[in-house]
């Protein structure tokens, strides 16, 4: 396992995905881990793993959704310590697909990602010489083609996924890396919840260790595991009759089923 030399930065560390990368980040010897979520009971926990081996953490109650709070983070973050690597990685499931849920879902997983990542754009630029210039943002597989099941979640995830890896190609002449993650179905407390089928389903260690692993090799897009990758893909390339077919036989959403890939 090679060793992680830079400060590392996460949002969305209190669960999930997050929760595995703040570990296994941890584990591969980080100088300082700067941790975001929004449950402190969780949060907490996840911290004292982390310090548990042996590494400096901050830990802070952060809704990235407020623009003024999130700025103000990271500032606090870069003070401390400055910023190398940063995930942007904080977003939600919709649920039932009410006006108020939609809305949320977009005002995080868009919003909140744009919170973080432009700030931090702003940071790099102004100290150019950081050991490490380097954002990852977590899209998912359902970004990659429209889903009837999720609509909210699939839109907010193809925006970011976009939205990344077209900074990425901005970004790169001025030595800024910026790598998206796409994943499939990964344990969290959402899927924990799923009762439709999940195919290829992975464990959030797994996953962390495929991230960082080709983060470190500054992987532009980051999808797994390939079979959905591959589904996916060709989902979107039919013609859209022929995908809006295929699309109407996948699961249905209801109480229990929120998709959060």
């Amino acid at each position: 396992m090679k060793k992680l030399d830079c400060n590392v930065l996460i949002t969305g560390a209190s669960s999930g995905i997050g929760e595995a990368i703040a570990l296994e980040c941890a584990a591969r010897g980080a100088p300082v881990l700067f941790l975001c979520g929004r449950d402190s009971g969780r949060l907490g926990a996840v911290a004292e793993k982390c310090r548990a081996r042996g590494v400096r953490v901050r830990a802070d109650v952060v809704d990235v959704a407020d623009e003024t709070a999130t700025r103000l983070w990271l500032e606090a973050c870069e003070s401390e310590g400055p910023l190398e690597l940063v995930f942007s990685n904080a977003g939600v499931a919709t649920g039932p697909e009410t006006q108020a849920n939609v809305r949320r879902t977009f005002s995080i997983n868009i919003g909140g990602g744009l919170n973080v990542v432009l700030p931090v754009i702003d940071l790099f630029r102004a100290n150019p010489l950081r050991r490490r210039r380097q954002i990852v943002i977590t899209a998912s597989i359902a970004g990659y083609a429209p889903l009837p099941a999720c609509p909210a979640y699939a839109g907010t995830k193809a925006a970011m996924k976009n939205w990344g890896l077209s900074l990425r190609g901005m970004l790169r002449r001025e030595g800024i890396r910026v790598n998206v993650v796409c994943p499939g179905f990964v344990r969290s407390r959402i899927t924990d919840r799923n009762t439709c089928p999940m195919p290829f389903f992975m464990e959030a260690d797994k996953a962390a260790r495929v991230i960082l692993n080709r983060v470190e090799r500054n992987v532009g897009l980051i999808a797994f595991p390939l079979p959905m990758r591959f589904g996916s893909w060709f989902l979107s390339a039919l013609p859209w009759r022929l995908a809006e077919l295929a699309a109407s036989f996948l699961p249905e959403k209801n109480a229990d089923n929120h998709f959060p890939f």
